[in-house]
């Protein structure tokens, strides 16, 4: 008896800022991959997930949220969004339901699909996320009115926080990818380093910790990061990172009184750093003032945008 025929290729999640595509990849993988918090824009770099079960290995991509650009650090993520929606096989376009007299934003759905999706000429379905949060009839009538006004394959219909018809997704996607044997190993989540990890670990609780404009004006860059542990296994790796922010009063509020929010930040960044590699870390933050690096091309260039 022959064996199911293998498919594997690259899908890309695209959709507004907090539409739930990083939640999805993390369901999807069962395994928090990307970061995630209530505020929005807090993707700022693609995220390369890979899905693997008996039949397919979908190579996800998570890319940041399609928003107005206000400064370079927008547009450079909006380029990676451009860039993985050409270089992908497919695309799930995510359109978060919600509650109220609209159950959906069709402005924004036009804009995405029209100014998007279609542009890079590629098969796409369009997954209605946070389905748990309207009632089924509701669900009934966007999906029709969405295959009516766009077309796409499919609209299923999920819920990436409870994991609802996430099996739903992965069956029609899978034909849609080239028959193809696996690219990766199936112990393989990811393809981006540990370090790339520790940076968003350190950001996610940047995000969670400070209010305002805070968390939109830091990044976090790895300087140093020494695998001790190979050599001598009762030396922790060491990490050293830097929090760059525009200004010293920001400079300040991370730092906090007397050092009181910056410890905050880093032992709850170690926590998960650790849980993340399976073994402890020693972690230096520190931070540096570098004016207006978002809206500066060479420095964002520097930080991998």
């Amino acid at each position: 008896m022959q064996p199911p025929p293998f498919s594997c290729g690259h899908a890309t999640f695209v959709g507004a800022p907090n539409a739930g595509k990083s939640t999805l990849l993390n369901r999807l993988l069962d395994h928090k991959l990307s970061i995630v918090t209530p505020k929005p824009q807090t993707t700022r770099k693609k995220i390369t997930g890979i899905y693997h079960d008996d039949r397919s290995q979908i190579i996800i991509l998570d890319t940041p949220g399609i928003m107005d650009p206000k400064q370079s650090l927008h547009e450079s993520m909006l380029e990676i969004t451009r860039r993985s929606l050409r270089d992908t096989d497919v695309i799930v376009a995510l359109i978060p339901l919600q509650k109220g007299e609209e159950p959906f934003d069709r402005a924004f759905a036009d804009e995405l699909i029209e100014q998007w999706v279609r542009p890079a000429d590629k098969p796409f379905v369009i997954a209605l996320n946070k389905a748990d949060l309207v009632p089924e009839e509701t669900v009934h009538q966007v999906q029709n009115e969405i295959m009516e006004r766009y077309h796409p394959i499919a609209v299923p219909a999920l819920s990436a926080l409870t994991g609802s018809n996430i099996q739903e997704l992965i069956d029609l996607l899978r034909p849609l990818l080239p028959l193809d044997e696996p690219i990766w190993p199936d112990d393989i989540l990811s393809t981006e380093p540990e370090r790339f990890f520790v940076g968003e670990i350190i950001r996610e609780k940047i995000f969670l910790q400070f209010g305002r404009e805070i968390p939109y004006s830091t990044e976090v860059v790895i300087d140093e990061f020494k695998e001790q542990h190979e050599n001598d296994p009762s030396k922790k790796d060491l990490i050293r990172c830097s929090i760059i922010v525009e200004r010293n009063s920001q400079k300040q509020i991370i730092i906090g009184q007397k050092g009181a929010a910056i410890k905050k930040l880093g032992q709850a960044a170690r926590k998960e750093i650790e849980e993340l590699l399976d073994r402890p870390v020693f972690l230096e933050i520190f931070v540096k003032i570098r004016p207006d690096w978002r809206k500066k091309k060479n420095l964002l260039k520097s930080y991998g945008y």
